[in-house]
């Protein structure tokens, strides 16, 4: 209860202070148009009070380690004394005054602030770093400055001090410095920042209406722009820099992490790649991309195009796609080729069958309850989903029953097709009613000059004509979960799903298509309901069958859908990281890139591998989402 109460309290401060801070720069900003004084004397006071809370907040002054009063004096104080600089910076428009008052003040803060700051952070200033790091920052603003075409000398000024800064405190060993050091590390910005101070101008009227109508836009971006700095800018980069630090981050390294993780054969092996070419499945898929140069033959012939939308030659030529692309997945190992097979596989199949059942399902009876129902796996977490499948894969030993719902079907199958009985008897039937289906339908289509339509139902008779002879024992001995012992002896024989090197990635994957093909189902569904109705009926009434319909209409309305749902697939899938971790922890050639991440910067504590990997994800999962960005700008 104590910490419900403490988060709740948090909560409202948090909330709190945002409001009354949005509340008084609203406030404040009101004063700029006819109350100029009174605007610079808050301005300046708000900005000192920050410079006092960065400083006495980080513990870096003298008797700023205790509670709330022997730390809040100095933002106070600091307030008092920069609203003091605004009110006398206003009082005069003279350029030779205003310089004046900009560096006797910066000299005064510096020499100020560099003796109240404590032992343990004199910084021991090195002074090439310091002149480097200060000429670096001018000349960098400078030139910035010329190709906006503004001022040299205040571009200079600026990027000074900030190098300044970076130059004498991030240069420099904190601890091992003295107070002189302290003195000359905060002097030279705080003169530099207040010449700079001495360039402005007080505004005209027309200029202080401006200021007023740009700085709504300014206070409502600022609260946004922070936090996405904070939360997202700063450890992007952080990360970054630590990419090139050793494991310890502590030397520098430069690219070395990433050359290991490319050349490391955890990341990438392909020892075997030859292996991909006598694979079974390279094999199948070879057949039926032969195919599928037939079937774009014969398509060509008679409609002028081997490959469209709805074109015969689709589905053989994605089929024998996926299946070369297994193969070389397979062959192929390692932390990377594991990632770019989730995305082929994961991307691919939930949206498909997202599609598929959006389409399916439109208008038909109890359409909603079957959406809900596939949508429901989506309202599980990626953690539960996995405690969930890794109970349906685990195998038991095959002494007693299996209660991994797959095992106990794929042993019962091996007991069917083994055994006698009228349940062995009613499967065998069974699947030879379906055969003798297909074959009546494949017939009908072959009367009809209907080559084409035979395709899928073709391929389909083949995979259930093999099972129907090794269930029947006409080839081979059976089908299903069993072993054949030398003395005769049929014993039951389990799937380890998750232990089995390299087809346990795809039992992993399975989990996450579970989950997505409810989101794809759910974002196609309602894009094919804003399908215009007037399109279809055109369709219908120019003779258009349903399939012709949907590949020519309905597809190409929802391709900007189908687009977004693929990007965000790939953006998730690349991150892919509770399955692996919960299922599996990386092991039995498992790894991911995100997982890998992880127990390299927290298990195995190397920091500068660890951010390596974590660039490396950033920048691949970059490209889709500009590409996603620069999309949704054309759009509006």
């Amino acid at each position: 209860m104590h910490k419900v109460l403490s988060t709740l309290l948090t909560v409202l401060v948090a909330v709190g202070a945002s409001a009354l801070i949005w509340v008084a720069a609203n406030m404040v900003f009101n004063q700029v148009r006819h109350q100029w004084r009174r605007f610079t004397a808050m301005a300046f006071a708000a900005v000192g009070f920050l410079v006092g809370v960065l400083l006495s907040g980080n513990r870096i002054t003298k008797n700023s380690q205790g509670g709330f009063l022997s730390w809040v004096w100095l933002p106070l104080l600091l307030a008092v004394i920069f609203a003091a600089i605004g009110v006398v910076l206003e009082s005069t428009s003279d350029t030779r005054r205003r310089q004046g008052v900009g560096v006797s003040s910066g000299v005064l803060l510096g020499v100020g602030v560099g003796l109240l700051v404590r032992k343990q952070y004199h910084p021991a200033i090195d002074i090439v770093a310091l002149l480097g790091w200060t000429v670096g920052g001018a000349a960098l603003v400078g030139a910035v400055n010329l190709v906006r075409k503004r001022s040299l000398v205040t571009g200079a000024l600026v990027g000074a001090a900030v190098g300044s800064i970076l130059g004498g405190w991030g240069s420099a060993a904190i601890g091992a410095g003295s107070a002189g050091g302290a003195m000359v590390a905060t002097l030279i910005p705080a003169v530099l920042a207040g010449t700079r101070l001495g360039f402005t101008n007080n505004p005209n009227l027309q200029a202080r209406a401006r200021i007023e109508q740009r700085s709504r836009g300014v206070i409502f971006l600022t609260p946004a722009m922070l936090f996405i700095f904070i939360t997202l800018i700063v450890p992007t980069i952080r990360t970054i820099y630590l990419s090139f630090l050793d494991k310890s981050s502590e030397a520098f390294v430069a690219f070395d992490n990433y050359v290991n993780t490319f050349s490391d054969r955890v990341s990438w092996d392909a020892s075997h790649w030859t292996n991909m070419f006598t694979s079974r499945l390279f094999i199948i898929g070879a057949i039926v991309l032969a195919i599928a140069v037939v079937v774009g033959v014969v398509s060509k012939r008679r409609t002028g195009r081997a490959v469209e939308i709805g074109n015969p030659t689709v589905g053989p030529l994605l089929v024998g796609f996926f299946l070369v692309a297994f193969a070389v997945f397979t062959s192929f190992r390692g932390t990377i080729v594991n990632n770019l097979w989730w995305v082929v596989t994961v991307v691919f199949a939930a949206t498909a069958m997202g599609l598929a059942i959006a389409v399916l399902a439109d208008n038909a009876k109890n359409e909603k309850v079957a959406k809900s129902l596939i949508f429901m796996p989506l309202a599980i977490s990626l953690v539960g989903a996995s405690v969930i499948w890794r109970f349906m894969y685990v195998p038991r030993d095959t002494s007693t029953e299996q209660t991994g719902t797959l095992n106990a079907l794929w042993v019962g199958l091996g007991r069917l097709s083994t055994g006698s009985g009228l349940p062995t008897i009613f499967v065998g039937v069974l699947v030879g009613c379906i055969l003798l289906g297909l074959i009546v339908y494949m017939s009908r289509a072959l009367a009809r000059s209907q080559p084409t339509r035979t395709i899928v139902p073709g391929i389909g008779f083949v995979l259930l004509a093999w099972f129907f002879v090794r269930y029947t024992g006409l080839i081979g001995d059976g089908v299903g979960g069993f072993d054949i012992t030398a003395s005769g002896q049929v014993v039951p024989r389990a799937i380890s799903f998750v232990q089995e090197s390299p087809f346990n990635n795809f039992w992993l994957m399975v989990i996450l298509i579970w989950i997505q093909t409810g989101f794809a189902m759910v974002i196609l569904s309602a894009a094919i309901k804003a399908v215009p109705g007037e399109l279809l009926e055109a369709a219908r009434v120019d003779g258009g069958t349903p399939s012709q319909i949907f590949w020519r209409i309905t597809l190409p309305q929802i391709g900007t859908t189908i687009g977004v749902v693929v990007t965000t697939l790939i953006v998730l899938v690349m991150k892919v990281f509770d399955i692996v971790k919960v299922v599996t922890n990386g092991n039995f050639g498992t790894q991911v890139l995100a997982n890998d991440m992880f127990a390299q910067a927290f298990q195995f504590g190397n920091t500068g591998r660890g951010a390596a990997l974590a660039v490396i994800l950033f920048v691949s999962v970059l490209p889709v989402m500009y590409y996603n960005i620069r999309r949704m700008q054309k759009g509006n």
